[in-house]
């Protein structure tokens, strides 16, 4: 079983950031892949980005790529989304994950657990 609690989401003008974090607990935490997802009013939930608690092997999506970064700290358990020039479109709520996949590229269907989510607002 593994819990996620995420944090930090909030109002923001066009072009400033935000950091996401999402503390994990559970005795087997560091054998799931972690990934952030957000979802839009209206819209489906869709992939931002994925990283590995060993090694830090990360992927991105690339509507965000060269904006936000994926990191983790393993010592404290948590998953970090720096989210940089953020756009009015990347308003959503933001989800952090966890599946047993061991693939970076894993589908939303296939993340086991999901935190409460946390909302991003990007004002023009």
């Amino acid at each position: 079983q593994v819990q996620l609690v995420e944090s930090g989401g909030g109002l923001v003008q066009a072009g400033g950031s935000l950091r996401l974090s999402c503390a994990a607990s559970g005795r087997t935490f560091s054998s799931y892949y972690m990934g952030w997802f957000r979802q839009a009013p209206g819209k489906e939930r869709e992939f931002v980005a994925a990283i590995t608690w060993i090694g830090g092997y990360t992927y991105s999506a690339d509507s965000v790529k060269g904006r936000f970064t994926i990191s983790r700290d393993n010592a404290k358990k948590t998953v970090y989304l720096q989210m940089n020039s953020l756009k009015p479109e990347d308003t959503a709520v933001y989800y952090c994950a966890a599946t047993r996949v061991h693939n970076l590229k894993a589908g939303r269907d296939e993340y086991d657990y999901w935190g409460q989510g946390t909302q991003v607002t990007v004002s023009s």
